[in-house]
């Protein structure tokens, strides 16, 4: 494997090949993904929510985001690692956002910005690129956006085409002004098999989803911990995803606490406790 370049990604586009995303918060899951040759490997600041238990993604500070994204760029060697603003800089100004873009890039070693709702501005995409900080802009049916159509958040996922190809020149267009910000690769949110195809084929640069899309696009991003079903909730139930890790993990731990109850040795890595 070599190293992915943001050139190679381009080239992908104009070839027809997927691009294949991974967010992950951690060294070791980090490494699986560049392992398996994940493109992008992605630390999204929905980690205090999905990983770490807290209400809100909007918890989540600046100073824990340098953290972990530190950890995945440890486990990273080939593949792109991105790392998206906490809520915060990009509301506070073109300036601050500057300053936290590069603050990412000097402390926590990425290689991609990822700004959510960036189609609102797109004024801190330029200033960004202009900075030299390679900006992925997602834009798309967010909750903004879909308050504005009369879609309620939680319906989001289950719009359907319908929804959103009646926003289809409002998508295009905002995908071009990104592009045209400096934007280097874009992240349509609820893309649709209708509309999503009519983006991709409107601007140069590759187009992306995560939640809400499909294999119209360039390429995909998965949350890994989605993908292989590390989840509490789904300890005795079947795998959603790929895999069902929460319950293997529960198994062997059950093991485990047998083991120790027992007056047996304990299975594992010799060295580590």
């Amino acid at each position: 494997m070599t190293k992915v370049t943001i050139p190679a990604l381009h080239d992908k586009k104009r070839r027809g090949e997927k691009i294949f995303g991974v967010v992950a918060w951690d060294t070791h899951m980090a490494a699986i993904a560049d392992g398996v040759g994940a493109d992008i490997v992605s630390v999204g600041d929905t980690v205090g929510k999905n990983l770490w238990g807290r209400d809100t993604m909007f918890e989540i500070t600046m100073d824990e985001m340098v953290i972990v994204t530190r950890a995945v760029r440890r486990g990273v060697k080939n593949a792109l690692v991105s790392a998206d603003f906490p809520y915060g800089p990009l509301q506070e100004g073109v300036d601050a956002a500057v300053r936290a873009g590069i603050r990412l890039v000097k402390e926590a070693g990425i290689d991609l910005l990822k700004l959510d709702g960036a189609a609102e501005y797109p004024e801190a995409v330029t200033a960004l690129a202009r900075a030299g900080i390679p900006v992925w802009a997602q834009f798309g049916l967010t909750p903004q956006t879909a308050l504005a159509m009369g879609i309620p958040y939680e319906n989001q996922a289950k719009a359907g085409s319908g929804v959103v190809s009646g926003m289809a020149d409002r998508m295009i267009a905002e995908a071009k002004m990104l592009e045209k910000a400096g934007a280097v690769l874009l992240d349509f949110t609820n893309s649709g098999p209708e509309v999503g195809p009519r983006v991709v084929e409107a601007v140069k640069i590759p187009v992306i989803g995560g939640f809400g899309g499909g294999p119209w696009l360039d390429g995909r991003v998965r949350l890994a911990q989605a993908a292989v079903g590390y989840d509490a909730a789904l300890v005795g139930q079947e795998a959603k995803g790929y895999a069902n890790v929460a319950q293997v993990m529960h198994d062997a731990l059950a093991e485990c606490a047998a083991d120790v109850r027992a007056a047996r040795q304990i299975k594992g890595q010799p060295g580590r406790t």
